[in-house]
């Protein structure tokens, strides 16, 4: 999906997305917000949300800049956006790929179980933001006229290029959907769409330029993530075969008395509030194999299942909660501190964590009511 993502954004197609969409609110501040959290979510939900900040950020500061407003509200409303949307599906946010994979869930698993309250909270928390920054969001008619000039098809630097990165990430999202038929993993499907795209994008080069472009396109994969992945997952396995996690999930047994409601809320609340603090993924690594361990005394794998959802919901939502609760976070705060409009850990606090314990009591109704 790196892969993928880093070659499509050469054709332009993102700037040309977040333009289009400022001009179809006529450059209204508030407006923009909106539309905004919109695009970074439905991107965050379809790419992943690290991906997704890389790419609108750059664009936010530059319509923020035009229209002489603080980049401020719309920098946390993309953080918090990015972090909303991506928890809708199986690729949108690292837990999620991580939950997915150990379990065997797929594609529409996610899409159907969390996508629905998704919505909700999205419909719930856009309004909000608008509502607290609305004092900060005021433009002159001129400065919105500079932005209303913009010509978002002069986004689009390869034609050719936007035209078949468009045909390959259709052709990986309905394979997604459709992996059950196909009887393919969705790594499979990725490390397909990535090859697919690569072939296409150096079709009839010299060898020359392809090597360059091929180098060029590995060369932005996060590998640091990646490599992360790998270590965070060998330390998991070393405290599994040693009993830590065994013991572990036996002292939360005897805590909830092995009741499913109970169970299914401490993890939902201890995820989300150990989440703001502690990045999102190493917990997440620790947690599946505990939750794995439960479902012998709880009725089996299949009666586990509100247990994966209320992880899913808590350590994704609960990377609002603060700065340092999910990486995308730290990545927009360093593109706030290089624009001059630095995004401090404790006023991040002061409206990160209230909103993240409002999507999550939102998340706490969702799970009561549709599993419990």
């Amino acid at each position: 999906m790196m892969i993928i993502v880093n070659v499509t954004k050469r054709s332009g197609l993102f700037q040309y997305v977040a333009v289009w969409a400022a001009k179809k609110v006529k450059a209204h501040p508030i407006g923009i917000m909106l539309m905004m959290s919109l695009v970074t979510a439905v991107f965050s939900a379809l790419l992943d949300n690290v991906t997704t900040v890389l790419l609108m950020v750059p664009v936010i500061l530059l319509i923020t800049e035009e229209l002489k407003l603080t980049p401020y509200p719309y920098l946390l409303a993309a953080i918090f956006m990015s972090n909303i949307g991506g928890t809708a599906t199986l690729i949108g946010d690292p837990p999620n790929i991580m939950i997915g994979s150990a379990v065997g869930l797929g594609f529409n698993d996610f899409l159907l179980n969390l996508a629905p309250i998704i919505v909700v909270i999205m419909l719930v928390t856009v309004p909000l933001m608008a509502l607290i920054w609305r004092k900060q969001m005021v433009a002159t008619p001129e400065d919105r006229a500079r932005v209303m000039a913009f010509n978002e098809r002069e986004a689009i630097t390869d034609v050719r290029l936007l035209r078949q990165s468009l045909f390959v990430l259709a052709l990986v999202m309905t394979a997604f959907i459709l992996h059950g038929m196909l009887h393919l993993e969705p790594a499979t499907v990725s490390m397909l769409g990535a090859a697919l795209l690569l072939l296409l994008d150096n079709f009839r080069l010299d060898a020359e330029a392809q090597s360059h472009k091929v180098h060029h396109a590995f060369a932005e994969i996060e590998w640091v993530t990646l490599f992360f992945f790998v270590g965070l997952f060998i330390a998991v396995r070393g405290l599994e075969q040693v009993g830590a996690i065994d013991q572990l999930a036996h002292w939360m047994l005897q805590i909830t008395k092995g009741d499913m409601t109970i169970t299914a809320f401490t993890i939902l609340w201890g995820s989300a509030i150990a989440s703001a603090f502690v990045d999102n993924i190493p917990f997440v690594a620790t947690m599946i194999p505990l939750v794995k361990s439960m479902a012998p005394a709880m009725g089996g794998e299949a009666a586990i299942m509100p247990l994966w959802w209320s992880l899913a919901l808590g350590a994704c939502l609960g990377g609002n909660g603060s700065l340092v609760g999910a990486s995308a976070n730290l990545v927009v705060a360093g593109f706030a501190e290089r624009a001059g409009a630095p995004i401090r850990f404790i006023g991040f606090l002061k409206v990160g964590f209230p909103l993240m314990l409002l999507t999550v009591a939102i998340a706490h109704v969702y799970i009561y009511l549709r599993y419990l």
